[in-house]
């Protein structure tokens, strides 16, 4: 039986080995790492409120209020929020070796590449994404040479059905789906046939579609008829020729059958030609928001109207979006498109430990379409620090 004296004799022993080496620990941290005091959002659960966030083995292990700080490390989010680690489902990451760094300071802890190579150079993108600390992928570029400035399939040759299928089958853990850039710049005449050549090579691996719209010279309606469920409508508010409103702002037919059926629709900030503030306002008049927000980002975004993707998200709760419901278009919602995200984009307990702390500034914030028209909004999201399975990164 263990007297006063003997368990006092026995602490000390324990502490005088801690304090020689690490092999033998007292009291181990309940958790490795406490995000404490942010408003926390989480779309997945329909959660928001002010709690705090624990982390073990690289997992989330608690959310529940005032968790004991026995954590290594303590992140402290009072006055932010801490939500799900954003997911960028249109970015050209892949582009660059820099980039996933860049973008996980944002807050960015997946993305998908969205066709910057076609089949002839898809293992440069799959390089990168291979090497990214998030979770990554790309999507194919039906044309094989990917983007380039005289148009990707402006030569229908380009648009080559086996060497996509071949490229697929050499690196299909990593090939996420195909994309087909339409407009008229990029594929000219040629644009339906390019989706219809895309679908071909995509339902042969079940894969999903991604199209960049806007400005082609098919009417709209005629290429979203081709879009299967799970398929994706990149740059939904560019402006016409061929918006996704019809001239008296009213949402095309085609349209909202696509999304009956489960087509995906997403923002695709981007820069040249994708978003103007009348169009949108058209398209908001007629309440059909965004599924997903993403950025098509690449290493000059900081210095465009892009800037990040809390600053794209933003831009809709100048709209009247609420926060939790641009969250959820950059968390739970972009996560349910791509396999490789299943099980994130939520704070659950058992998930993933990617974390986004988001500071929610008010003022007066200007917004950029792609056409130098600004709006003022009265909020923004900045990055403010990003857990990454379960590790610690500044913004």
């Amino acid at each position: 039986m263990l007297n006063r004296r003997t368990l006092l004799s026995g602490v000390a022993a324990a502490a005088a080995t801690v304090s020689i080496g690490r092999s033998v620990r007292a009291a181990a941290p309940a958790y490795d790492l406490v995000v404490k005091g942010g408003r926390v959002i989480d779309p997945s659960r329909a959660l928001d409120a002010t709690m705090d966030i624990a982390v073990a083995n690289g997992k989330i292990a608690a959310v529940a209020a005032d968790i004991p700080p026995g954590a290594a490390e303590v992140v402290d989010a009072r006055g932010k929020l801490a939500v799900p680690g954003l997911i960028d489902i249109h970015t050209h990451t892949g582009r660059f070796k820099e980039g996933p760094g860049l973008v996980l300071k944002d807050g960015v802890t997946g993305w998908i590449d969205a066709g910057s190579q076609g089949a002839d150079h898809i293992e440069d993108t799959i390089a990168v994404a291979r090497s990214a600390p998030q979770q990554a992928r790309v999507l194919i570029n039906i044309g094989r040479a990917g983007i380039i400035p005289e148009g990707d399939t402006m030569d229908l040759n380009r648009a080559n059905v086996d060497a996509a299928k071949d490229a697929i089958a050499r690196n299909r853990q990593m090939i996420a789906g195909v994309k087909a850039r339409l407009s008229r710049d990029v594929a000219g005449p040629n644009d339906y046939e390019v989706l219809r050549r895309a679908q071909q090579v995509a339902t042969a691996f079940n894969l999903p579609v991604m199209i960049h719209m806007g400005q082609t010279i098919t009417p709209l309606g005629k290429l979203i008829d081709l879009l299967k469920r799970g398929d994706i409508v990149t740059h939904m508010y560019a402006p016409p020729p061929n918006s996704i409103v019809d001239d008296q702002g009213r949402i095309i037919p085609e349209v909202v059958a696509a999304r009956r059926r489960g087509v995906w629709f997403d923002v695709g900030n981007g820069q040249t030609g994708h978003m103007r503030w009348d169009t949108i306002d058209q398209i908001v008049k007629a309440n059909f928001w965004p599924d997903t927000f993403s950025t098509d980002w690449n290493t000059n975004a900081h210095m465009t109207g892009v800037i990040d993707l809390p600053n794209c998200m933003s831009k809709f709760l100048m709209l009247g979006m609420t926060p939790a419901q641009v969250i959820a278009g950059a968390t739970v919602n972009a996560a349910k498109i791509f396999p490789v995200f299943r099980g994130r984009g939520t704070l659950a307990v058992g998930a993933p430990a990617d974390i986004a702390v988001l500071d929610l500034r008010n003022g007066d914030f200007d917004f950029l379409d792609n056409f130098n028209n600004t709006r003022t909004g009265h909020q923004r999201l900045f990055p403010a620090g990003t857990i990454l399975g379960g590790k610690y990164t500044m913004a």
